[in-house]
Formats: structure tokens, sequence, C-alpha cells
């Protein structure tokens, strides 16, 4: 597979965009990772319990977003350390695609939970050796938020700034992809054109829009929810864009090397996310609250009703990694400019998932044809 080095192909680079537009933010809020402790008694290690491989640890990464629920609920139910036994989970949080993007690479983590966007580009950049998608996650979860004062319908979005979390990723991309197709034009790279496209982090995208430095945003819950807290109104779901209103905006990915060293592992993850997905269909209201305990523990700070309770519920749960859709996201991409044709050809490897699911008594899913051949 040929590897894009042009600078285009830098699929999730941070636009500076955010920096001349929010003179007045800090943007210190936007580390990209941080540590957390392990303070959830669920997590115990189990008497008698033995390591899996032999491994000491799997270091496990996700987000702090609601859209990274399973994560969040499978941790805060010592879920993941069950099904590891001995083995300690660790976790490590991101704020950014390409910060965990670089924590696999290096070793930091061996299993993440992403979007769709920056594990395309890890691949890609990788030819193809870095990762592997091997689970869904979550579909939806992500929105247009504008201020109604000054966008009262779609046509009133030429002119106006929009933020997006980060040049490149998931939502961006979806926003660029969205521009075109109202007619109008955007440079991809710098923002600038029929829409200004602002890239600013999640963490400072509700002060944003208070100050009035941008007009709305395309994000990812739990941040549009708390723009709407603030007074925004949801002009649009991205979910009513796509057929049957499903779309991949969590994946479940894998260091390759670690794949092949440790598969007892890898299934005891996905076992644990399979057991968490089933559990937060089943039990929505206790998972949110589960989810926002681990928000709080993880932040300090759990989400209010007003933003929670919407938020959850637009998005669903779902082993399935929605193949197909992660493959229109990457022709998205390439129509914005921001990705080069590339062969996604071995992307996925759902044969542990696929284990995991028949063993539960579930319905297995499909790789669109994205898989090893």
């Amino acid at each position: 597979m040929p590897v894009n080095r042009s600078p285009r192909s830098t699929f999730l680079r941070r636009g500076a965009a955010v920096v001349a537009a929010l003179p007045l933010l800090t943007l210190a809020a936007c580390g990209y990772g941080s540590k957390s402790t392990t303070d959830n008694a669920k997590e115990k290690v189990a008497a008698g319990a033995s390591k899996i491989d032999g491994l000491g640890s799997v270091k496990i990464g996700y987000f702090g977003n609601l859209t990274h629920g399973t994560a969040l609920v499978a941790r805060q139910q010592g879920l993941f350390q069950k099904e590891l036994g001995a083995t300690k989970a660790g976790y490590q949080i991101f704020n950014a695609g390409p910060s965990e993007i670089e924590a696999l690479n290096s070793g930091s983590i061996d299993i993440g939970w992403i979007g769709p966007s920056p594990a395309i580009n890890g691949y890609v950049k990788s030819s193809g050796k870095g990762l592997k998608i091997i689970g869904g996650s979550a579909s939806g979860g992500v929105k247009l938020v504008v201020n109604p004062k000054k966008i009262k319908s779609l046509k009133d979005v030429k002119g106006k700034k929009i933020a997006t979390p980060q040049l490149g990723n998931t939502q961006d991309v979806a926003f660029l992809n969205w521009i075109a197709d109202q007619g109008w034009k955007v440079d991809a790279n710098t923002g600038k054109g029929d829409v200004s496209v602002v890239r600013t982090d999640n963490k400072i995208t509700p002060d944003a829009y208070k100050s009035g430095a941008i007009d709305g945003a395309w994000v990812p819950e739990p941040t549009a929810s708390k723009l709407v807290a603030e007074g925004g109104k949801v002009l649009l779901d991205e979910s009513t864009l796509w057929p049957d209103k499903k779309f991949v905006i969590t994946n479940i990915i894998v260091r390759q090397d670690f794949l092949k060293k440790h598969p007892k592992a890898v299934e005891a993850v996905l076992k644990a996310s399979v057991e968490a997905n089933k559990w937060i269909n089943a039990n929505p209201d206790e998972a949110k609250a589960t989810a926002n305990k681990r928000l709080e523990a993880d932040s300090g700070k759990a989400l209010p009703a007003a933003v929670i309770d919407p938020a959850w519920k637009s998005i669903q749960f779902t082993n399935d990694p929605l193949a197909s859709t992660l493959d229109t996201e990457a022709e998205h991409a390439v129509k914005a400019g921001l990705l080069d044709k590339s062969n996604l050809k071995g992307i996925y490897d759902l044969t542990l998932l696929n284990k995991v699911l028949k063993a539960e008594g579930e319905s297995t899913v499909d790789d669109a044809g994205l898989g090893a051949s």
C-alpha cells in the first residue's frame, strides 16, 4: 500500500486557525492525554485469578466523550479487569486522535477506543502495518448546534463561523462534506471560504460559543448538548444524513504486533466490550449514570442532567463496526482533499470479535470487504 506523505495527508493535524480565532481563550485545556488512576473497587483483581498470556498489564486508551461510553462503562463496572484476570488493566485518557495513534505506535497503549478518521489515517500512514480495527462501539451522537439568533436555517450557515474539533478529525470531515453538498466552497486546510471552519478543541468550544467567537459547531456528545445548555439549537443531527441513521463514530483498535502476540488478551478486552454494550442497551438509565460516574472520576466533574440526558439518547452502542460507513467516511476525506485515495483492504480483523459474539449467542458482524484476505 502506498504511503501518502504530502502535507494534505496529515489527516488529523491541529489547525492554527484556532489560535487566531480564539485569542482570549486559553489552550492549556488542550493537553493530548493524561494518565488516570484506578479508583474503582470493582477493578480489583479477583483472588486466584491468573495472568493472560503471561502479561503483567494491558494498556487501554479512550476519550472522555460519551461516544466512548462502552469503555467508560466497562471500566467503571470492572469488566476489563474481570476478563483480564490477574493481568492488570491500565488506562490512558485522550483528548485528540493523533495522540492516541502516537501512543499506540509507541506502545504506550495496546488497545484503544477511537474515531474512524484517526483510525484510517493511522492505518494509511503505516502502510497498513500499524493497527487493526477489531470491533465497533458506537454510532451517532454528532450534531450541528448553532446560535439561533444568528442562524435560523441550514442556508444561514453560509458565511458563519462553525467549529469542528480538529483539522481532518471525524466531525471535521463530515462537516466539510456537508458543506460541499450544499454547493459551497471551503479550503479544507485553512478553513476559509463560504463558511469559516474553526478548528477548536472540544474542551473550549462551549467557551468559544459563549464568547461569540463561533456561531455554532459540528461536534460529538457531550459537547453538542453542552452548547444546547448554553442556548444553542440543534440544527442538524448527522445521523439523518446516513442510511438507517447509522454511522460509525467510535471503533476499537489494536496495535498489530500486540494482536499477533497476545490474542487471548485482545479477546478478553473484546469480551468486556460486548458485555458492556449488552448491559448498556438493557439498562440505558443505569448505564448513563455509570458512564457519568466514570467521567467524574476521570475529569473531576460529572455532567449535569440537562447535558447527559439528551446526549445519551442520541448515541447507539453497538458491536458492529459499521464498516461500510467507514469506507464512505474515507471517501469524504478524499473528496475534501485531506486524504489521497488509499486501499483500506485489511484495516479490519473481526475474527476475535465474531468468536466472542458467537459464544454469547449474538449476531456476527461484517467487515464490508475491508478485512484481511
